[in-house]
C-alpha cells in the first residue's frame, strides 16, 4: 500500500512535488474510502485519489515519474550495461535544474512493515540511494549511498541492520545501477519484500495504455473468465460471454504496403506464439447466441475489458493501482462504478488503492470523495508543475459543491482559455 511519493526535478517538475494518500482529521465517508494498515508507525490511508488539472499541467508527468522510478529498481541492474546512460530528463526551463539530479521518494507498506525508499540519479550516475525500514516501529537505516564528487568514488553509510554479504553487493553494484536491484540480483532475501513491492504490488499506466492481453489471459481459465463477464454485466456491458480462438500467425496475412522491416519484426514478435482473437457473445431474444469479434465493440466496451482484468487482479491482492485519464472513452457513471469498487469493503477486502488523473468533474463531489482524496495540478508563470489538496482552500465538509467550485476557478488547476478571435489574430 502506498503512503506518499515525491518528485523533484523531473519533466515539467521543478519543486519536491508530494501526493499523499495519509487520511487526514476528518471523518467523512470513513467506513469506506480510508483503512487502517496492518503494519507499526503506519497512519490511516485512503482507498483512492483523483488528481485534476487543465490539459498540459503536468498530471502525466507526476504518474510518469512513478513508471521511471518503478522501471529503473526493476530493470537497472540486469538490463543496463556499464556506462550507459539513463534516460532521466530533468526540468529543462531552468538553468540550474539542468544540472541538479532528479530525486525520487516512495513510502509504502509491504508484508505489514513501513519503508522509506528513494534516490537521486542524473543521465551518468545514481548520485544518492537511501532505504529507512520500520520493522518494529523505530526506522533502521538498511541502505546508504552517496557519491563524492571530489573522490570520484561512493560513501556508503553502515548499514548495521542490513545483513548479507554488503561489501559484494556494494562492489557489485554499477553507478548506473541501485544498489537494491543489485542485492536482489545476487539472492539477497532481506530486502525482497522492498523489491517486490515495485514489481509485483505497484501497477502504473499512462492513457490507453492497458493492452486486453491480461484480461484475454485470464479468460483462458474457466472460473477467471467468468468473473471478467460478472465484472461486465455489472458495468452494464451487455456481454454474456467471451470465447478465444487461437490461430497461428502467417506472414503472409500482413499488408503489401507494409514495409520489410516492420514485416521483419512482427514476424519475430508472433512467429512462434499463437494469435488470440477474443469473441464476444450476445443472446438474442429468441435465446440464440451471437458471437463478435471485440474489435466490431465500442471503444468503451473494449476499454472496459482491458481494464476488466487488472480491476479484478487489483482488488483481490491488494495492489496499488495508477491510471492516467480514466475517464478515457468512459460513460461518467462507468468511472464511477469502477471507483467504487475501492471504496467498497465487499469488493475490497485487502485494501487496495486507486490513483487517477481525469478530467471528470462529475466525479468531484462530496459523496464521492473525501476532501483529502481530491489534488489538483497546474503550472506556474515560470511553467513549473505544482501539485495540492483541495484540503488547502477548506471547503466546508458536505455542503461546498466541489464541482461547481473548481469550475468556476476557486481551486485553480483549469485551463486559461483567450479568446479564439484575439489568439487567431482576427
Amino acid at each position: 500500500m502506498l503512503i506518499e511519493f515525491n518528485v523533484t526535478n523531473y519533466l515539467s517538475i521543478r519543486e519536491q512535488t508530494t501526493l499523499s494518500l495519509v487520511k487526514a482529521k476528518s471523518e467523512e465517508l470513513k467506513s469506506t474510502n480510508t483503512f487502517v494498515p496492518e503494519a507499526p508507525v503506519t497512519p490511516e490511508l485512503l482507498r483512492s485519489s483523483a488528481l485534476y488539472g487543465a490539459n498540459a499541467a503536468g498530471k502525466s508527468n507526476f504518474i510518469k515519474a512513478l513508471q521511471f522510478m518503478r522501471g529503473l529498481v526493476i530493470r537497472s541492474a540486469k538490463e543496463s550495461q556499464a556506462g550507459e546512460k539513463l534516460a532521466v530528463t530533468t526540468f529543462l526551463l531552468d538553468e540550474t535544474s539542468k544540472k541538479k539530479p532528479s530525486e525520487f521518494e516512495v513510502t509504502f507498506v509491504s508484508q505489514g512493515v513501513r519503508y522509506q525508499y528513494g534516490f537521486a540519479v542524473t543521465q551518468e550516475r545514481i548520485i544518492e540511494e537511501w532505504l529507512l525500514a520500520y520493522p518494529k516501529g523505530r526506522p533502521q537505516r538498511w541502505i546508504e549511498r552517496a557519491y563524492d564528487e571530489k573522490s570520484q568514488a561512493y560513501v556508503w553509510g553502515k548499514m548495521e541492520k542490513l545483513s548479507g554479504q554488503k561489501q559484494l553487493w556494494q562492489a557489485a553494484t554499477r553507478s548506473n545501477a541501485l544498489f537494491l536491484s543489485t542485492a536482489i540480483q545476487l539472492n539477497n532475501q532481506q530486502l525482497t519484500p522492498v523489491f517486490e513491492w515495485f514489481s509485483s504490488t505497484l501497477h502504473v499506466a499512462g492513457i490507453g495504455a492497458w493492452s486486453p492481453r491480461f484480461s484475454i489471459k485470464l479468460c483462458e481459465n474457466i472460473e477467471t473468465r467468468n468473473k471478467i463477464i460478472s465484472f461486465l454485466k455489472g458495468a452494464d456491458v451487455d456481454i454474456d460471454d467471451i470465447q478465444l480462438e487461437k490461430e497461428r500467425f502467417n506472414k503472409e496475412n500482413l499488408p503489401d504496403d507494409m514495409p520489410d522491416e516492420f514485416k521483419k519484426q512482427i514476424e519475430e514478435e508472433f512467429g512462434d506464439k499463437p494469435i488470440v482473437n477474443v469473441k464476444t457473445g450476445h443472446s438474442l431474444t429468441s435465446g440464440k447466441k451471437v458471437l463478435f469479434d471485440i474489435a466490431d465493440e465500442s471503444d468503451g466496451t473494449q476499454k472496459i475489458f482491458a481494464l476488466a482484468g487488472p480491476w479484478i487482479d487489483t482488488l483481490k491482492n491488494g495492489y496499488v493501482l495508477v491510471i492516467d485519464e480514466l475517464h478515457d472513452n468512459l460513460h461518467p457513471l462507468m468511472v464511477k462504478f469502477l471507483i467504487n469498487l475501492f471504496h467498497c469493503r465487499e469488493t475490497n477486502p485487502k485494501n487496495a488503492q486507486l490513483i487517477i488523473t481525469t478530467h471528470d468533474t462529475s466525479i468531484l463531489n462530496q459523496e464521492m470523495f473525501r476532501r483529502d482524496q481530491i489534488w489538483f495540478c497546474e503550472k506556474d508563470k515560470e511553467q513549473s508543475s505544482k501539485l495540492y489538496p483541495l484540503t488547502d482552500f477548506s471547503p466546508r465538509k458536505g455542503v461546498e459543491n466541489l464541482e461547481r467550485g473548481y469550475l468556476a476557478g476557486r481551486y485553480g488547476a483549469l485551463p486559461y482559455l483567450k479568446n479564439v478571435k484575439m489568439a487567431m489574430g482576427c
